[in-house]
């Protein structure tokens, strides 16, 4: 597996451990849920980032189960993408999960590709 992919996956996986652990430690998180009207869904969503990140990781061995995590965390992060629109968010809220949607793209591209 190539160093890009390898680094691509690292700080995707990690990034999302991160952002699923502070959603039940700073009360900012469930409010931004709350903001877009989905509040009811913030820990199914926060579940599926979870298990993207540990997917992610363990897709270092499993290509399936790196597609499947890339590629369900890059359709979540549209869906956010989206959210952040129809809120009329500014680009520079709307950034981290553009960043993400693209790079887990990416992840997912280089995966087929190798």
């Amino acid at each position: 597996m190539n160093y890009l992919l390898v680094s691509c996956i690292l700080i995707s996986s990690l990034s999302f451990a991160g952002y699923s652990i502070s959603y039940f430690v700073s009360p900012n998180m469930k409010e931004e849920f709350e903001r877009f009207n989905l509040k009811g869904f913030g820990i199914y969503v926060i579940i599926l980032e979870a298990l993207g990140a540990i997917g992610l990781l363990v897709g270092l061995f499993s290509k399936p189960l790196l597609l499947l995590s890339s590629g369900g965390l890059a359709l979540l992060m549209l869906l956010g993408v989206l959210t952040r629109i129809k809120s009329k968010d500014s680009l520079k809220v709307s950034l981290p999960a553009l960043f993400f949607m693209i790079l887990n793209a990416f992840i997912f591209y280089l995966g087929i590709s190798h």
